[in-house]
């Protein structure tokens, strides 16, 4: 089949657990990794007689989101009860919106291969988290932490208007960059914080209707998010070139053999039967608070984006690369206070560093690494005492023992060669053993010289500086030219 007659529609749908001290609608605290079962009340165990009370915090900083998205804030909303039945949930339903939600149409804006692209927001609404079922790795039976029960969420819904894996990737990766800003989560996939579905269905381009829509579950990253709506676009090609048709169901995504497989089908999907909360009242919402709320949004990634090209001369891919982290981003502006070389500091974060944290599979945040060890290194490679590819090793040092690059290249005597006698001296040498490289190079191969550069590097175990390396040989040539 040829997939350029057809197209890919998809839908994510995010639920971001807030990092608020408590939880939702109760006084417990709200905290990731505490024993089993010992961060409950009445309320979130939904025991007779207790009534749930409206987290102020939980409310201002859904607001806070749901601005930041550029949706439109409700003059009044509505907890509703979504019901069904599962070992975790102690109330056999859900406190969560339904036809009064917090907000509603907004937007996130990314920037694709075919430039600038709007993902619209259908809505953003508040809800509670259930619990987790912990299970017996032979299978034989499952716990029950109840400990995220009542659990802060917001779910922010997209419209289908992402057409491809790699854009689902990036709106989410812009969408993280966005949350951190605003320091409402920890925006942690492994540990729950972020949990993201996703509906995506497949469709002739002539077509105006969507195609039968597919939803997928289970994903932990968003590599996994990727990987998962690649295999389902393929499957759903391949399933519609064999003249089948695709079943509306929900799938898991099963991460050790890369392949979504059947959850439930269309007819065994929950009917969640919602309405109205009758213990919590219908709210409403001051303009006054929402313009406050508005005006204490930090500066937002695109803002700076702009701001760090203008301000220190950036590209728009370095600037848009240092922005999307904000830990990297404070850390650049850090760096540039102590030493004002914007570029280079730049360089080292979105090359080496981004290439360590890739190969480590870490986050920014993590790194041991402070804006004093990386302005100190790029001073000591501009003085000439180390070159850059020595760098490279001091930085790995750098992030593997939190020393400084003063300190390492003192203990393993990393000096770069810059005495220009001593440099003449080896070049002589190399020279000498070289002669018909040299010739080469008197003959028009300009290529001969990295060669000899190379052999003059060796015997001074990578401790000359290269660039009067260079010179010095072709300083000689061209004298004993004459």
């Amino acid at each position: 089949m040829d997939k350029k007659h057809y197209m890919t529609t998809i839908g994510l749908e995010i639920h971001l657990q807030l990092s608020t001290k408590t939880k939702a609608f109760c006084g417990c605290v709200n905290e990731f990794g505490k024993e089993p079962n010992t961060a409950v009340c009445p309320v979130c165990l939904g025991l007779p007689g207790s009534l749930p009370v409206l987290n102020k915090e939980y409310f201002y900083r859904a607001i806070k989101v749901a601005l930041s998205l550029n949706c439109t804030v409700s003059g009044r909303m509505r907890f509703d009860r979504k019901n069904y039945f599962y070992p975790d949930l102690p109330k056999n339903y859900q406190i969560s919106q339904y036809d009064m939600p917090l907000s509603n149409k907004g937007y996130l804006d990314i920037v694709t291969a075919q430039g600038l692209k709007r993902i619209g927001i259908t809505r953003v609404h508040m809800e509670e988290d259930a619990g987790k079922l912990i299970h017996d790795e032979n299978g034989v039976f499952s716990l029950i932490d109840l400990n995220r029960t009542g659990t802060p969420l917001l779910e922010i819904v997209s419209e289908p208007d992402i057409s491809s894996p790699e854009e689902a990737h990036l709106y989410l990766k812009n969408l993280k960059s966005l949350l951190e800003y605003l320091d409402v989560s920890d925006c942690n996939m492994e540990e729950g914080s972020l949990r993201c579905d996703a509906n995506i269905s497949i469709r002739q381009k002539q077509q105006k209707e969507l195609g039968t829509k597919v939803e997928l579950k289970n994903m932990n990253s968003f590599k996994g998010v990727k990987r998962a709506l690649e295999y389902e676009q393929k499957r759903q090609l391949e399933t519609i070139s064999a003249g089948e048709e695709i079943v509306q169901e929900t799938r898991l995504w099963n991460e050790d053999k890369k392949r979504t497989e059947p959850m439930r089908t269309k007819e065994e999907a929950h009917d969640y039967r919602y309405f109205p909360d009758p213990d919590l009242a219908d709210f409403t919402i001051s303009q006054d608070i929402v313009e406050k709320i508005r005006e204490s949004l930090p500066e937002m990634p695109q803002v700076k984006c702009s701001r760090f090209k203008n301000e220190y001369n950036l590209s728009e891919y370095d600037a848009s690369v240092l922005i999307m982290d904000k830990c990297m981003s404070d850390f650049f502006e850090h760096c540039v206070k102590l030493y004002a070389q914007p570029k280079s500091i730049a360089n080292w974060l979105i090359g080496e560093l981004q290439s360590y944290l890739n190969e480590h599979n870490s986050e920014f945040k993590f790194l041991s690494i402070t804006p004093l060890h990386l302005t100190g290194m790029i001073g000591l490679i501009d003085k000439g005492v180390i070159s850059n590819k020595m760098a490279k090793g001091i930085l790995v040092e750098i992030l593997s023992t939190g020393k400084t690059a003063e300190n390492i290249v003192k203990e393993k005597g990393l000096s770069q060669l810059t005495d220009q006698s001593a440099i003449q001296e080896l070049a002589y040498e190399v020279l000498k053993e070289n002669p018909k490289v040299k010739d080469d190079y008197i003959s028009g191969k300009r290529n001969a010289l990295g060669f000899l550069v190379g052999q003059l590097m060796k015997k001074t175990q990578g401790k000359a500086n290269p660039v009067v390396a260079n010179q010095m040989l072709k300083y000689i040539i061209e004298k004993d030219k004459t």
